[in-house]
């Protein structure tokens, strides 16, 4: 059991932490108030190999391990979770999703733009009725021979607009369920294909969310991935990765308001000294602590799971349920540390507590980790 990282891996999170402090930080809370899509610092991100990170070096990708992906995932959150959830859905969704599944055509003509940030993808599976239960989908794709006629609404999708390149999960044989349903890639502009207004969010408000919206759209066979009816399976195997990402978010959220609420605490005196030297306080501070790094704990263990391409379902499944619960708490006594300046902006805080819910819902909500994990530990 080695808990140490390597050189390649402390550089990575170095060079993360660097660009989240000096390009990121800058303008955050104006980018929040405005629900601003960072599209200039995700291209920086996609030039500095955050965007691909995990890709094979042939597709251009940075050819890291998923233990790299975490720490940089963090560093990144820390400061601004808009730029993260980009970030995690290119890598953990859109890329792994076409590295692992798709043709080579397919990774040629998508991947090896995607991996560079050159363009950037969506995951497309929620839909108004067909959330936690994915398998309820009422977008179809019909089988028309050499296409697929698309028909349907997808909501709740990350890079909605701004993405290049959407995987759009949807049904073509209702009879037989889930193993009816195909993955198919939609390119933005293919006629039919119409992106909603963004939606107003409480956090991740720069997060490009939009609903989706096909009228007969045609999608050529050759932008299926995998075989007739893979497509639920590959949702469900792309989420499990997806989940490292997001508790890797949740992990960054959390370290980012500690990290805010000690400095405070040095620096704010009431009753002749630091409040960092108020038992309540350091009380509060050990506790947040203890729990962040439980949550590391379960997000590398994870990472190296699958890393070590090892079943790691209900390692994710932990790792994100725990770590967004710690978000959640983390975010919400770093507020109260502040004190009254905790419920101004310019403190960044509140926003970290308002970016932190989501964490708790997207990508499989607190409820269905849960059933995920009992359905591991009672096998």
């Amino acid at each position: 059991m080695n808990f140490a990282l390597t050189e390649e891996q402390l550089a990575v999170r170095d060079a993360a932490r660097e660009f989240a402090q000096t390009e990121l930080l800058t303008g955050v809370i104006e980018r929040d108030e405005k629900q601003q899509f960072p599209a200039e610092q995700i291209k920086k991100m996609g030039e500095l190999g955050f965007m691909g990170m995990m890709v094979d070096p042939k597709y251009n990708g940075g050819g890291m391990d998923t233990v790299s992906y975490v720490l940089a995932m963090e560093e990144i959150s820390k400061v601004d979770a808009s730029c993260s959830v980009a970030m995690s859905v290119n890598n953990s969704l859109v890329c792994w999703g076409l590295e692992k599944f798709g043709t080579e055509e397919q990774k040629q003509k998508y991947l090896t733009k995607l991996a560079t940030g050159e363009i950037i993808g969506a995951f497309c599976l929620s839909e108004p009725e067909a959330g936690s239960d994915a398998t309820s989908q009422r977008t179809t794709a019909e089988d028309k021979g050499d296409h697929y006629l698309l028909n349907g609404t997808k909501n709740w999708i990350t890079n909605g607009n701004s993405a290049s390149v959407y995987i759009v999960i949807a049904q073509t044989d209702i009879e037989k369920r889930h193993r009816g349903i195909n993955a198919l890639i939609v390119e933005k502009g293919a006629e039919g294909f119409t992106v909603g207004p963004k939606e107003n969010k409480l956090g991740i408000r720069g997060s490009d969310t939009h609903s989706l919206m096909f009228q007969d759209v045609k999608v050529p066979k050759e932008n299926r991935i995998g075989e007739d009816g893979f497509g639920f399976s590959m949702a469900m195997q792309v989420l499990n990765g997806g989940r490292i990402g997001i508790a890797s978010q949740a992990l960054g959220i959390a370290s980012g308001a500690l990290e805010l609420a000690l400095n405070y605490s040095k620096e704010r005196k009431s009753f002749g000294k630091a409040i960092c030297e108020h038992q309540g306080i350091q009380f509060k501070l050990s506790e947040m602590a203890t729990n962040i790094e439980a949550a590391r704990m379960l997000c590398l263990q994870a990472a190296t799971k699958k890393d070590n391409k090892e079943d790691f379902v209900k390692e994710a499944a932990m790792a994100k349920l725990f770590a967004s619960k710690v978000a959640m708490e983390t975010t919400v006594e770093a507020v109260q540390v502040h004190g009254g300046y905790g419920f101004v902006k310019e403190f960044h805080v509140e926003r970290l507590m308002r970016d932190a819910k989501i964490t708790q819902i997207y990508e499989g909500t607190s409820e269905i980790q849960k059933i995920v994990i009992a359905r591991e530990i009672l096998k």
